[in-house]
């Protein structure tokens, strides 16, 4: 197997590979990338066992043959040589890779390509397309509010569905959820609820263009994601998502609007004395004005008054601050509302004007 190839090209698709690979002993075969040259075209594959990346670039293929070498190592070697072009070159079980514009090579062992776990094939799978932009803005609006907590598996991911016309997202840990919805389903058939690890989420985020469509399918138990020259799958997560409508409040009767930066900027100085074990921080709502103050601790306490759009009596909610500022982060507008009922039921975090996501927190004991 010999053929040769362009380093910068070789290193982008080398990244995301590594963002798959989670083994990093150079004795697992899961540690290892698939290459498979051909017609002169390269095949790189990676895999976790449950979440799987196919790709293929233009090479200069001499020899063609197919092989896996250890990722970590090859992306180092790749990171450390001149740009332009690389001859890769394999005999039994070495591999020489030198950069042609050095006099140096570097030899790497490699493991049978037949120790390589088989890929999901997704020639026969119903793809149905979506505009990138949508999607990504739908995970980013969501994928933060998963749970980490191993034993609920099934909430360590995000619910998708399709609701009429529309594509829903949904994430919860049980203390808060995030919801995205759009109508961007017209014409696509029925597909199966899934609830869908972040890996493979993260994924599309990071990768996926901002323009164009990408292809989705969920089929038996897995999902399989296409855009450019990239293809993902990954296993679903099995178990039953908590239902979800029982938690969005159908009626809340109070609300008051900030403006996101002066929220954004008051919450980083706050929650500077702010016990990280307990992330507790007061919103103290009085007409005209919004009062974020840390509790006391031995260490010390703070409070900053910024201005708020509020007509009711004077009330005092205590919130998680992480699950104010990680919406703030991907909420695209000017101005915020937070809406609830009384003080320890649950509060909706939406921008203003309304859009097609929100953010529900359950709020925290105020002593």
């Amino acid at each position: 197997m010999k053929f040769s190839f362009d380093r910068d090209a070789m290193i982008k698709e080398i990244a995301i590979a590594q963002e798959i690979i989670t083994n990093k002993s150079p004795i697992s075969i899961l540690s290892n990338i698939l290459l498979s040259a051909e017609n002169n075209t390269l095949v790189i594959k990676a895999s976790d066992s449950s979440v799987n990346f196919t790709t293929k670039i233009p090479v200069d293929v001499k020899e063609e043959g197919t092989t896996t070498v250890f990722c970590d190592k090859f992306m180092s070697i790749l990171a450390s040589s001149p740009a332009g072009e690389i001859e890769f070159d394999q005999e039994d079980v070495k591999v020489t890779i030198r950069p042609i514009a050095k006099k140096i090579k570097f030899q790497l062992k490699s493991i049978a390509s037949d120790k390589f776990p088989p890929v999901n094939n997704a020639d026969k799978v119903p793809f149905f397309d979506v505009p990138a932009k949508d999607i990504k803005e739908m995970i980013s609006q969501s994928i933060f509010s998963v749970s980490e907590d191993a034993n609920r598996y099934f909430m360590t991911g995000v619910y998708f569905t399709k609701k009429d016309d529309n594509l829903v997202m949904v994430a919860t840990d049980g203390r808060r959820l995030s919801y995205a919805s759009k109508a961007i389903a017209q014409g696509i058939t029925d597909f199966p609820a899934a609830i869908i690890p972040v890996k493979i989420l993260g994924c599309i985020l990071k990768n996926a263009p901002d323009e164009g469509n990408v292809s989705l399918a969920v089929v038996d138990k897995l999902i399989f994601v296409r855009f450019g020259n990239y293809e993902f799958s990954s296993l679903l997560l099995d178990g039953q998502f908590p239902n979800y409508q029982k938690v969005i409040p159908e009626n809340q009767t109070s609300s008051f609007q900030v403006n996101k930066a002066d929220l954004d900027s008051a919450l980083k100085r706050t929650t500077i004395m702010i016990d990280k074990k307990v992330s507790r921080l007061l919103f103290k709502a009085a007409p005209g004005t919004l009062t974020l103050i840390s509790p006391e601790t031995d260490i010390g306490t703070a409070a900053e008054e910024i201005p708020c759009r509020y007509d009711g009596p004077e009330v005092t909610i205590a919130l998680n601050y992480l699950y104010v500022t990680e919406p703030i982060k991907v909420i695209n507008a000017e101005n915020i509302v937070f809406e609830f009922t009384e003080a320890m039921k649950a509060v909706t975090m939406r921008p203003e004007p309304a859009a097609d996501y929100f953010h529900i927190i359950m709020p925290m004991n105020l002593n």
